[in-house]
């Protein structure tokens, strides 16, 4: 598999500042966030659309900030909400719906887009902007897993150019700048990627307590702060699972070179390790405006106002497998790309309804696990050439199979 994301050579000569940005999901952690890099360079940035779901009032206080021409949201009461909430003489055009969000994606408004939308919704606004030819900063790994390989294509066509910013993905991409003329050249180069892993919450605790743990608890991550999803996903360790098939796409190396390893300090990000046995690593305060702002600005580096990191006051990194047996589901993301490209579509879908069913205390968090490899079993392979529509097919069908034997089992599987 040959790597698409054109980061050899960088990007400057096509990547004039001001930057005319689109966000998507500007209302949640990473949409915030972003924001958070606009204001501190307000002079790189000319804001021409926020897309906020059904957070009328965050999306109201950021537009009248931003000025946007364009604002989206989910559906006409939070539209109606919103036109309430702006001021006087600003009056911005309003889309409402899911694909409103791919509107903007393929706009020629912008230039640059953020993908912050959480699951499977950023998977055709992401696809929209790739074969439109944009700068993608992604956010959204959902996108890759579902269809990572239709994207791969849509870029190579377009010239259009991704930059992770998941702050695992974004560490690989820093580790990886200026060590290889081509892409094929760094896949030649490259041993193995390491993806770090915090360990989420529930590190080193046994069977009985995995059994019983409840929504509240899975959401207190130790390190990090996230929506309820991601959080969800970093408990299960799914959260790893995705990234692996996502780095898999994004540097077109086969799950086989790809490895995890728990590091409870999130202080390590990532590392790639050479031929030669070099391994180079990045290191940072846990904090996503790093990571955004370097897909933002890149290839510049900007300021950011926040703590530096202090590796004496750090003290210690620690390094440690994961324990797959008790969390499966970074087995069932690795099962699931070597399956077919498929799979990996049928992986999230099931883990994103399980997800909700947890939150919802229809299901215990280890039916998790369990109702993904089900989904999995049942799963019937599409052929290699399977287009958008059919891999949000097996989206659907997943998500209905999954919520129809829940409802026949009654209160859940456990």
């Amino acid at each position: 598999m040959k790597s698409y994301i054109s980061i050899w050579p960088p990007l400057a000569p096509n990547a004039p500042f001001p930057r005319r940005l689109a966000v998507l999901g500007s209302t949640g952690s990473i949409g915030v966030s972003a924001l958070r890099v606009v204001a501190e360079h307000r002079e790189l940035f000319n804001v021409t659309a926020l897309a906020g779901g059904r957070n009328a009032r965050r999306l109201a206080g950021q537009a009248t900030l931003l000025r946007p021409a364009t604002l989206a949201v989910l559906d006409d009461a939070a539209a109606r909400e919103l036109k309430t909430l702006l001021p006087a003489g600003y009056a911005p055009e309003i889309l409402v719906g899911p694909t409103a969000y791919t509107d903007i994606a393929a706009s020629a408004e912008n230039d640059l887009l953020l993908s912050a939308i959480v699951g499977a919704a950023g998977f055709l606004p992401t696809l929209a902007a790739a074969q439109k030819g944009k700068r993608i900063a992604l956010a959204n790994k959902e996108s890759l897993v579902i269809g990572g390989r239709l994207i791969r294509r849509a870029c190579r066509e377009s010239g259009a150019v991704i930059l992770p910013v998941d702050s695992e993905h974004n560490a690989l991409f820093q580790a990886l700048c200026g060590h290889a003329d081509t892409s094929e050249g760094a896949a030649r180069e490259l041993a193995r990627l390491i993806l770090t892993a915090s360990g989420g919450p529930f590190r080193g605790r046994d069977a009985a307590f995995l059994a019983a743990v409840t929504p509240e608890q899975a959401l207190s991550h130790p390190t990090w702060s996230m929506g309820a999803k991601i959080s969800i996903d970093s408990a299960s360790l799914m959260n790893k699972g995705l990234e692996i098939i996502e780095a898999c796409h994004l540097y077109g190396l086969p799950v086989s070179r790809v490895r995890v390893l728990v590091h409870p300090q999130s202080i390590v990000h990532s590392l790639a390790e050479y031929v030669d046995g070099s391994q180079l690593a990045h290191l940072g305060v846990p904090d996503m405006r790093i990571p955004i702002a370097h897909c933002l600005c890149f290839p510049r580096r900007v300021t950011l106002d926040m703590p530096k990191l202090d590796l004496a006051q750090v003290g210690s990194l620690t390094f440690e497998e994961p324990d797959e047996e008790r969390f499966p589901c970074l087995r069932l993301a690795k099962e699931a790309f070597a399956a077919s490209p498929s799979h990996p579509a049928a992986l999230n879908a099931a883990n994103e309804a399980a997800v909700a069913l947890f939150l919802q205390h229809r299901i215990k968090f280890m039916d998790i696990p369990r109702l993904i490899e089900m989904a999995l079993a049942r799963h019937k392979a599409l052929p290699e050439d399977a287009g958008a529509d059919d891999l949000l097919a097996v989206d659907a069908e997943t998500r209905r199979e999954l919520i129809t034997d829940i409802d026949c089992s009654g209160a859940g599987l456990s």
